[in-house]
């Protein structure tokens, strides 16, 4: 049993709409072992590792479902059972998982499973698969082992797991601040493996880090962190401090022990946690030995008078006490039976307590300070206390080293809780903990006594949202007010598109429309990220990880995110969710790849962002792939967008009241139009648009509609949709690679990035209506499509050009030097082109050149490019032989004549790379 391959899936993805690990699993030969064949005795080991099995419903929706599945009729397959195994570690470590699926991947791969499994932190998410197909080996007969032998100890794997998850999991206040945030519909990104966290989007956003917010004055958490200067300026208030003094050697410890009289505490000068402090000692050797144990944490150390009474955490948010908490060090009560180490079993078998973090409370542990405690006592481990007598194991109380807490909000006195309000707004913290020591919490300091210890900048919640005893407090909730009051904005508009083609250039539409419109977008391309027009990050980003880049960025206030199906398959979509969610159509591309066989499977993957679009989902009714997709969204509206205005579908929808795009002829020419609830909004004329080229390129012209559907569902106003669309032009340095024409040789140039049989066949239309005395084509395809694929690139121009030169890619990308070209013009010699009208000529720079060569007045030529700005350099600076006349090319698209100079070519060297990095990484764009 071994696992084949692994996809950590971030968001959305064809199997589920939140975060999902895809394991390929291979059984071998425990495909014939399933766990009634293996029988009771693997089950019942099992259970007995990992009793939360037993809850698991599974099959018959019904606690204990899984394990009758497991004993029933032969049982399952070890793959649904590492399924739920890896679930179930994962709630052992304190998350919330339960989703799983688990299948057969084919007929044709027989014990090959797809493992699909919830999980809460990635690398945890990880681990957790891997110690499942650990465990399962354990459990098994010695002879069918693979990975465990006699040696292996479940108990430490998974405690070790449990530590492990802890350290990268959310702790309890930053998990219980997500939480708030998401209740209330905010959304949060993780920045660091640590506990920054962005709640909310864009310019929107604000960070927490643990519990200091990012409005937290830096001054205030030095303040705070500098205990002897906080103890000063709360004393200088009027409220209640211990006297102490800093120290940096045991001797000035020892003299000013002496000098504050009675007892002393010694504590780090900026220690946290309870580290390194030691309370209620008088005698020179220990007031020695706590220094040494404080001076392990800080270089300074306070010695400070002790004051009596319970230790208590005081909340204080916004200037308001939130909850207040009784903490008692962690301590056994003897039974005058058995051992202190007896009695620390006995408490941490309590299920509330668990290694870290992942539970309530926290085990004990009789490690060093422990049994420095027990010395002090007279007792040693194995000691046998007295009925009744509390054997405290620390002297300090936090949760983390085995404490509990007890809820005392509702009793606590008024002018307890003022003095803690008035002692955090002195050191000017926004959210701030206030250590306080009093026999009463009940009774007013100024009546019984007690003390402020210590200001905390960042106070720990577990403490309150899960007290040990009394009613559980929302310490999260009002920081997540205070940060985004009722009515504050906490997301931008998020658009998604994707399509086999033409999402580029309808993604960097809609961007344009929204900066014209006023918005700050952020847009992701297959060629980098884009914030407000400028380009921050090269690269084909089309995937998750420029999703969050974009979401991350402070500027932002509306985000497009183009989004191709090698990320939808690697990882998923980067955000949970996005407003629209557009679809333009799909067609053969990367078929054969990463188990995508088929236009019924591509549509499946591209469906993604439909199905992740919560106000509006546009698809392209012309395409039947896309037409079912509107069976599968939530979102509150289906814009339909076709070019056909007496589509039968697209008509039902517009009389009943529904929203849609269509193309109508008119005495001017072709009329983009909208339609919403009964009205009907003629937008532009087609001809007006540049992108267009006077409304000849069909296939703009429908990316237009697509982004004028997307920006009107966003509540963007019409008059910015029109001046979006009539300023948007195809030039290079706008949209590099997307139908770039220049027009200053005798003859025109169209350079495309086009790379399959559908894009291609756009490119081919377009030039047969443009008016040319030849056409002349250089093709190509990548060498990782499949022949069928290469040769149905070639059919598709095939009788549209005079000549066609037929070239590879710089990447051979697992092909001989010259197998593309060789399919390519097999088969258009096949289609029925004369021998002579093929010129093969592999070489990328030499077949452009070439072409440019062939070119005579009044001539077009498509050059189907993958090194874009290569090519596009190779273009604009060729020199034509002989004195030709140059305005024989420039009547037939005067609206996009291009001048480019030196400088310029400079400028674009800038915008659009040309590494074969890049050119790799888009064969997983689509």
């Amino acid at each position: 049993m071994r696992i084949l391959n692994r996809n950590v899936y971030v968001g959305p993805s064809q199997y589920a709409k939140f975060p999902v690990i895809r394991l390929e699993l291979d059984l071998g030969a425990l495909e014939q072992w399933p766990t009634a064949k293996l029988g009771n005795g693997f089950i019942d080991a099992l259970v007995a590792a990992l009793p939360g099995l037993a809850e698991h419903g599974c099959s018959y929706r019904e606690p204990g479902g899984f394990i009758r599945r497991m004993r029933e009729g032969d049982g399952t397959w070890l793959g649904h059972v590492l399924e739920h195994v890896a679930i179930e570690l994962q709630n052992v470590a304190g998350e919330d998982v339960t989703f799983g699926k688990t299948r057969s991947i084919s007929d044709d791969r027989p014990g090959v499973y797809s493992v699909v499994y919830e999980y809460a932190q990635r690398e945890e998410g990880i681990a957790a698969g891997e110690l499942a197909l650990k465990l399962l080996d354990s459990l098994l007969p010695t002879e069918l082992r693979t990975a465990t032998d006699d040696s292996w100890n479940w108990e430490e794997e998974r405690d070790g797991f449990i530590r492990y998850a802890q350290r990268r999991a959310l702790g309890p206040s930053t998990a219980s601040l997500v939480k708030a945030a998401v209740d209330r519909g905010i959304p949060w990104l993780r920045l660091n493996e640590q506990s920054l966290v962005q709640l909310g989007h864009g310019k929107y956003q604000q960070r927490i880090q643990a519990t200091v917010t990012g409005r937290t004055p830096h001054i205030s958490v030095e303040l705070a962190s500098d205990k002897e200067e906080t103890n000063k300026i709360l004393g200088s208030l009027g409220l209640p401090v211990p006297r102490q003094e800093l120290v940096q050697n045991a001797d000035a410890a020892w003299r000013a022990a002496r000098k504050l009289g009675g007892t002393v505490v010694l504590k780090p000068y900026n220690g946290n946690h309870g580290r390194g402090i030691t309370i209620n000692i008088s005698e020179e050797a220990d007031v020695r030995a706590a220094f040494e144990a404080a001076r392990e944490h800080s270089r300074s150390v306070i010695v400070e008078t002790y004051l009596a009474g319970d230790d208590h955490r005081l909340l204080v948010v916004n200037g308001e006490l939130i909850a207040a908490t009784k903490r008692t060090p962690g301590h056994v009560v003897g039974d005058g039976k058995q051992t202190v180490a007896e009695l620390v079993e006995i408490v941490n078998s309590d299920p509330r307590r668990g290694v870290g973090h992942e539970k309530v409370l926290t085990k004990l542990k009789l490690d060093r300070e422990a049994e420095l405690m027990l010395e002090k006592l007279g007792y040693t481990a194995d000691s046998v206390p007295k009925d009744g007598e509390v054997v405290p194991l620390r002297s300090t109380a936090n949760l983390s080293t085995g404490g509990t807490a007890t809820d005392v909000t509702d009793i606590i006195h008024p002018d307890n809780r003022a003095m803690a309000e008035r002692a955090v707004r002195a050191i000017g913290l926004d959210v701030g903990g206030v250590d306080f020591l009093s026999t009463n919490i009940a009774e007013s300091y100024k009546s019984i006594g007690g003390g402020i210890c210590e200001v905390n900048a960042a106070p720990g919640f577990r403490m309150h949202i899960a007290p040990s005893e009394g009613t559980p407090r929302d310490a999260a909730g009002p920081v997540i007010d205070m940060l985004f009051p009722p009515g504050t904005p906490t997301r931008v508009p998020i658009a998604a598109i994707t399509g086999t083609n033409g999402k580029t250039t309808t993604s960097r539409m809609l961007a344009h429309i929204a900066k014209m419109a006023g918005y700050t977008p952020g847009l992701t391309t297959t060629d980098g990220v884009y914030i407000d027009g400028q380009r921050t990050v090269e690269g084909d980003m089309t995937g998750p990880v420029s999703a969050r880049m974009v979401m991350a960025d402070p500027q932002i206030d509306f985000a497009v995110l183009e989004t191709a199906r090698g990320g939808l398959v690697r990882a998923g979509m980067g955000v949970g969710e996005v407003d629209v969610g557009a679809v333009l159509n799909v067609a053969s591309d990367h078929l054969g790849l990463r188990g995508i066989d088929t236009l019924e499977q591509l549509a499946e993957v591209k469906r993604i962002v439909v199905e992740a679009a919560t106000e509006c989902a546009v698809l392209n009714a012309d395409d039947p792939n896309v037409l079912k997709m509107s069976g599968y969204t939530d979102a509150k509206v289906i814009c339909y967008v076709t070019m056909n205005p007496s589509h039968p579908l697209v008509r039902e929808h517009v009389r009943a009241g529904g929203r849609a795009c269509a193309l109508e002829a008119g005495v001017n020419g072709h009329m983009i139009t909208l339609y919403d609830k009964g009205s009907h909004i003629p937008l532009l004329w087609t001809h007006l648009i540049p992108a267009t080229l006077e409304g000849r390129a069909m296939h703009n012209v429908q990316n237009a509609m697509v982004a004028a559907a997307m920006a009107f569902s966003m509540g963007i106003k019409l008059d910015a949709i029109r001046h979006g669309l009539r300023t948007f032009d195809t030039t290079f340095f706008q949209a590099p690679g997307r139908m770039n024409v220049y027009g200053e040789h005798p003859f025109k140039v169209i350079m495309d990035y086009a790379h399959n049989a559908h894009a291609v066949g756009m490119m081919a239309d377009l030039a047969q209506r443009l008016d040319a005395n030849r056409r002349i084509v250089v093709l190509a395809g990548p060498g990782d499509r499949r022949d069928e694929d290469l040769r149905e690139i070639a059919n598709t121009v095939a009788g549209k050009f005079d000549h066609y030169v037929v070239r590879r890619d710089d990447s051979l990308r697992g092909r001989d030097g010259d197998e593309v070209p060789r399919i390519i013009a097999k088969a258009l010699l096949a289609a029925g082109v004369a021998e002579g009208a093929i010129s093969t000529i592999p070489d990328e720079q030499e077949a452009v050149d070439a072409a440019l060569r062939m070119g005579q007045p009044g001539d077009l030529i498509v050059m189907f490019a993958d090194a874009l700005t290569r090519t596009w350099k190779q273009i604009i600076r060729f020199k034509p032989d002989g004195d030709m006349p140059r305005a024989a090319a420039r009547a037939e698209i005067p609206t996009l004549e291009t001048t480019l100079d030196e400088q310029l070519v400079a400028a674009m060297e800038g915008v659009v790379r040309d590494e074969r990095g890049l050119r790799f990484e888009r064969e997983e764009s689509d």
